[in-house]
């Protein structure tokens, strides 16, 4: 059960326009900006913020950035945000064989070297202590400029912000983000967890 009770999507005309972002990215609203949506104000503030972050300006695709936001959810433990961003690659266009093998980016032959130093650095990044050193740093300027690398990890503080706040709340997880994360997660143990 949630520690707050999300509202209907009807609840506040202004969200809810912004909201049809997700209908794109998810297929539907999430329940955690139904639950925003409390404070109007966080909700809009944080689908703008989305909506900016998940822009493409460069050589970082749609595809990659959800391939980042779960390893970082995947770091952080949130079953929640796991869940949506795999639906999210899934959707985006991610490759069959690295959705399939997303657990194993680090040796799949799915994964070239530009997205290994990606998906390291997400990792690097998104557990605590930050685990971003040197080596990480070299790999990951090998492959991107500086406003890929911004952009990566404005995806990472993004989906920092979404694992700390559905993992706090017991975000309920939407069907067919349940759909998605059991075809491609539930063979490495993934369930719903809190999520209920």
């Amino acid at each position: 059960m949630p520690l707050v009770q999300p509202l209907s999507a009807d609840a506040n005309k202004d969200v809810k326009k912004l909201a049809e972002f997700f209908n794109e990215t998810l297929g539907f609203c999430p329940n955690s900006v139904l639950t925003m949506q409390i404070r109007p104000e966080i909700a809009q503030s944080f689908i703008s913020l989305n909506m900016a972050v998940m822009a493409n300006k460069g050589r970082v695709t749609s595809a990659l950035k959800r391939l980042i936001a779960w390893v970082s959810s995947n770091a952080s433990g949130c079953r929640y945000c796991q869940a949506h961003a795999i639906r999210a690659a899934e959707r985006y266009g991610v490759a069959q064989e690295q959705l399939d093998n997303v657990w194993e980016y680090k040796t799949h032959p799915a994964f070239n070297a530009a997205e290994r130093a990606a998906l390291d650095f997400s990792l690097a990044a998104s557990v605590i202590p930050n685990n971003v050193n040197k080596t990480i740093q070299a790999e990951l300027h090998k492959y991107w400029d500086d406003g890929e690398i911004v952009e990566m990890l404005g995806v990472i503080s993004l989906f920092g912000f979404l694992n700390r706040w559905n993992d706090s709340m017991g975000t309920v997880i939407e069907e067919g983000a349940v759909d998605s994360a059991e075809t491609f997660l539930g063979k490495h143990g993934w369930e719903r967890g809190k999520h209920v």
